[in-house]
């Protein structure tokens, strides 16, 4: 398959991109220190894009999340009925 102009180029900035990042061999890593800095700030700016959901929303999620549990629990239930009566059928008391 060929490539179009434009994902030939987008294949060079990637690349151009990767030699950027790269270290040479003499380059450190930040302290200990430092890359707990970055990581705090890095949580601080997601918690920021988190978005509480409203009461209405809140008990609509909890109430689906209670019947899809409830769901599943007698999905196994029988499940487990089932193969337990065939395994005394097969194998005998």
């Amino acid at each position: 398959m060929s490539e179009s102009p434009s994902e030939a180029v987008g294949a060079d900035d990637a690349r151009a991109d990767e030699v950027k990042k790269g270290r040479s061999a003499g380059d450190k890593k930040p302290n200990v220190f430092a890359r707990i800095a970055l990581f705090v700030r890095q949580v601080v700016a997601e918690l920021r894009k988190v978005v509480t959901p409203t009461r209405s929303e809140l008990i609509t999620y909890t109430t689906v999340v209670l019947v899809f549990v409830l769901v599943v629990m007698a999905f196994v239930t029988v499940l487990d009925l089932g193969i337990g009566k065939a395994v005394l059928w097969v194998f005998g008391d």
